[in-house]
């Protein structure tokens, strides 16, 4: 580490890093929203499903985020525990047009937020109620319910409504999540 490093660590000016999940059924979105939270110019063109994860990192004003992006598909959920323990918050993300699998979103975020690596833990749980553009979709608070968000007493959590094509709603999730998260830190 060099003098610099020192100094602005001293300062506090090096940004915090954080490793955040990005969980939810497949095809809810989750690389969307990823990719358009990272910088315009290094931001994917195509999104193919993703197989197993991927890991994407980005910065805001005061983080650096390392975002596992794990993938929905049943079997690959299971994979999802392995990085409970190293991380500071989950990012879940719902199709809010798929009223059909709602039921196994709220299977999956019931069996995540009662896992022992994550039960003990006070991170943070942001939840993008995903494709709002879609006709038929249900509306965050809607989601909310069918979810039982209000049960969770013991992490703070917020639902945002969101449109990952067009980039609507990631901002407020990304600060309320940003606050969150250094709030937890000090």
């Amino acid at each position: 580490m060099g003098l610099l490093d020192k100094l602005s660590g001293w300062l506090g000016l090096r940004k915090k890093e954080v490793n955040v999940l990005c969980l939810g059924l497949d095809n809810s979105g989750k690389t969307t929203i990823i990719n358009q939270l990272k910088p315009a110019n290094v931001q994917a063109q195509e999104i193919v499903p993703t197989i197993g994860f991927n890991i994407e990192k980005f910065k805001s004003s005061s983080l650096s985020f390392t975002v596992f992006d794990m993938s929905g598909q049943s079997r690959y959920r299971n994979l999802w525990e392995h990085y409970y323990k190293e991380s500071h918050a989950i990012i879940f993300v719902i199709d809010s047009g798929d009223k059909l699998r709602m039921v196994v979103a709220k299977e999956e975020l019931d069996t995540l937020l009662n896992h022992d690596d994550i039960r003990i833990k006070k991170i943070p749980v942001l939840f993008f109620a995903n494709k709002m553009d879609l006709r038929d979709a249900m509306s965050s608070v809607k989601v909310s319910q069918m979810l039982s968000l209000e049960n969770i007493k013991d992490k703070p959590w917020h639902i945002c409504a969101s449109n990952a094509i067009k980039g609507e709603g990631l901002q407020e999730g990304l600060d309320w999540l940003q606050d969150h998260i250094k709030t937890m830190s000090t």
